[in-house]
C-alpha cells in the first residue's frame, strides 16, 4: 500500500505493549488531542519499511473519552506487519492516520430492545471501546457480547470485561450485559462449544443469552474473520432477520475484522 502524504498522518510513541500468547498482542500509543473516532470505528496504522511504509487497520479498543489510543492485534505468520508488531517496544514510532473510518456503529440502528455483539479473534476490539460509552447501556434494556476464540488460553479480556462492573461511567447498568465466551477447538466450563453460526441455528446462543432472539426487539454487530462474517450473516437472514442500510433498517451490521 502506498504511504499516505505526511499531511495525512502523525507520528506517535508506543506507550506499552503486552504479549498474552505467542499470536495475541495489546499495545497503547499516544494520542493526539485533535484525534476523534467513533466507539467502533477503526485505525490505519503505519510503520516505515525501507523507503517506504507498511498500513494496516486496527480497530480502537480504547474508549472515545481516554486520553490514549490502545489496539488488539492477532499476529500473522510470515505476515510483514505482524513481523513488525511481535518486535515492537515502548518508546518505537507508530505512524497514525488522522482520520478514524469505520461503520460498525449502534447509532445507526434507529430501534431495538436488545444488542447481540457477535466477534471471533480481533473483532472483539470494537466491541470493548463501545462498551465503556454510557448511551450504550443507556440505549438498550440488554446487551450481549458473544466472543469464539480456538482455545481457552485466547479469551484473554475475560478481566476486563468484568472490571466494567466497577467503571465509573457504566457500572451502574452492568446487570444488562451478558459474556458469552465461545471455544472451537477445545471444552471448558463456562464456554459454549461450537462456531457462532451453528449456535444462532440452533437456538444454543439466544437459550444462553437468556432471551429470544427476534427481528422486533435484537439488534446484531458481526465483526471478525471472513467466513464467520459471511456464514454468520447468511444464518441470521435464514431466521429472519434482514441487514441494516441508511435507507431501509434492518437488524444486521457487519464487518470483517482486522
Amino acid at each position: 500500500m502506498s504511504a499516505a502524504p505526511e499531511a495525512k498522518y502523525t507520528e506517535e510513541t508506543v506507550l506499552w505493549i503486552k504479549h498474552h500468547t505467542p499470536k495475541l498482542i495489546t499495545f497503547a500509543i499516544t494520542r493526539p488531542e485533535s484525534y476523534r473516532f467513533s466507539a467502533g470505528q477503526f485505525s490505519r496504522l503505519g510503520l516505515r519499511e525501507g523507503n517506504g511504509f507498511i498500513w494496516r487497520a486496527y480497530s480502537v479498543m480504547s474508549a472515545e473519552y481516554a486520553d490514549t489510543l490502545e489496539y488488539f492485534a492477532v499476529l500473522v505468520e510470515n505476515g510483514p506487519m505482524s513481523a513488525r508488531l511481535a518486535a515492537l517496544q515502548s518508546g518505537d514510532t507508530v505512524l497514525l492516520d488522522k482520520n478514524a473510518t469505520g461503520f460498525l456503529l449502534p447509532g445507526r440502528f434507529p430501534d431495538g430492545k436488545d444488542l447481540v455483539m457477535l466477534c471471533t479473534g480481533s473483532g472483539i476490539a470494537p466491541f470493548l471501546s463501545i462498551l465503556e460509552q454510557p448511551e450504550i447501556w443507556q440505549r438498550f434494556d440488554s446487551l450481549v457480547l458473544a466472543h469464539s476464540v480456538s482455545y481457552a488460553d485466547e479469551l484473554i479480556f475475560t478481566r476486563r470485561i468484568a472490571a466494567l462492573q466497577t467503571h465509573p461511567l457504566v457500572g451502574g447498568y452492568f446487570g444488562k450485559l451478558t459474556f458469552l465466551p465461545v471455544l472451537t477447538r477445545e471444552r471448558t466450563a463456562g464456554a459454549l462449544n461450537q462456531r457462532l453460526p451453528e449456535l444462532l441455528a440452533s437456538g444454543a446462543l439466544a437459550a444462553a443469552a437468556g432471551r429470544p432472539f427476534t427481528p422486533q426487539n435484537t439488534r446484531f454487530m458481526i465483526c471478525g474473520n471472513p467466513a464467520m462474517v459471511k456464514d454468520t450473516f447468511q444464518t441470521l437472514f435464514d431466521m429472519g432477520f434482514s441487514m441494516h442500510r441508511n435507507r431501509i433498517p434492518g437488524q444486521i451490521m457487519m464487518e470483517n475484522g482486522f
